[in-house]
């Protein structure tokens, strides 16, 4: 009988200790697997390039970085909204225009006076060219951007880099705000805006081809508002990082060659991200490239080569981690001191 109890006692102890260990062992298995980081991309007007585009990029990090972070990307006034909330710490990760990203950085033009020089942002690189587009009717008498005193023009959504850089742009060609009607519509609304007839002129700061203009064409036809000759070169000498760009004909419709200028939208980010996460998210960006086009037309432009073109604020260690293991050359100014 008491050979019976202690064998009993015995099968009791070790059940409870198996238990004890299994429940350690589980929450030794909970407390070992961080949550992912959760963070907000912010990206541009739902109408635009950056919306669609920065929902493929936040799709592709989710999709390789399911244990490090869970990005959702948000709609936004785009580049110089960006920025400030970057800065503000309301987001982490922001697409920006990178003249607008320079102008932040040096606390220039009139978006920044509000907030100075914002330098609480790090650049990780570019995503791809980005287009200054004009259209109006076919068959409008508006052959360039002096023609369009008195019009009813769409400069983009407010707090964009389109509407900053339209200012530039329209004074090159002697025209202030007061000389025609300036509407701050996002991209889409603008495209219903021109559909309907009630503005004259449509710019944005888009990929090409721009979904935008795609979709006022099936209702209207376009002509595109070049850029190009002695107004390009005054506008280059006041902002090198303008460039020339091409418009291959039939893009809009156009039976030739159209010109028009071009920056860069790149990523930046907060620049207290840590320096592991950054180096995983520019990984995945530049090597899952192709992932990131077949769910985006701009994604094409996403290229490790051109990583670094246009960027002039400096770089967060994570992206310079990966770009030097990767052996691209990195200019010396963007180098964090």
């Amino acid at each position: 009988m008491r050979k019976r109890t202690l064998a009993v006692l015995l099968i009791i102890v070790l059940a409870i200790s198996f238990t004890m260990v299994g429940c350690g062992s589980n929450t030794a298995k909970t407390e070992s697997k961080p949550k992912p980081a959760q963070m907000f991309l912010l990206t541009g007007s739902t109408g635009g390039t950056y919306y669609p585009l920065g929902g493929a990029i936040a799709n592709i990090w989710n999709k390789h970085l399911p244990d490090k972070v869970q990005v959702t990307s948000q709609p936004s006034g785009a580049s110089v909204e960006n920025l400030k909330r970057i800065g503000k710490g309301e987001a982490h990760l922001g697409m920006v225009m990178n003249n607008i990203a320079d102008d932040a950085w040096k606390g220039l033009g009139d978006a920044f006076k509000d907030t100075g020089a914002i330098k609480n942002f790090r650049a990780i690189g570019v995503i791809y060219p980005e287009v200054y587009q004009g259209i109006v009717a076919a068959d409008s008498n508006v052959s360039s951007i002096a023609d369009l005193k008195g019009k009813r023009v769409a400069i983009g959504p407010t707090g964009s880099g389109t509407a900053v850089v339209s200012k530039d742009i329209f004074a090159a060609y002697g025209l202030q705000l007061s000389d025609f009607k300036p509407e701050y519509a996002g991209f889409g609304d603008a495209a219903n805006k021109f559909k309907d007839g009630h503005i004259d002129a449509n710019f944005g700061v888009l990929s090409v081809p721009a979904a935008a203009i795609q979709d006022v064409m099936t209702v209207r036809k376009v002509k595109i508002v070049e850029i190009k000759g002695d107004s390009f070169n005054k506008l280059k000498a006041q902002f090198p990082f303008f460039s020339q760009f091409v418009i291959p004909a039939g893009t809009y419709g156009n039976a030739n060659d159209a010109y028009t200028i071009s920056m860069q939208a790149a990523l930046y980010c907060k620049a207290d991200l840590p320096e592991d996460l950054v180096y995983e998210l520019t990984k995945v960006f530049y090597e899952k490239n192709a992932e990131i086009a077949a769910a985006h037309a701009a994604g094409k432009y996403i290229k490790l080569e051109t990583a670094l073109d246009g960027i002039t604020t400096p770089l967060h260690p994570g992206a310079i981690k990966y770009y030097k293991e990767k052996g691209v050359k990195i200019p010396d100014n963007i180098i964090p001191k």
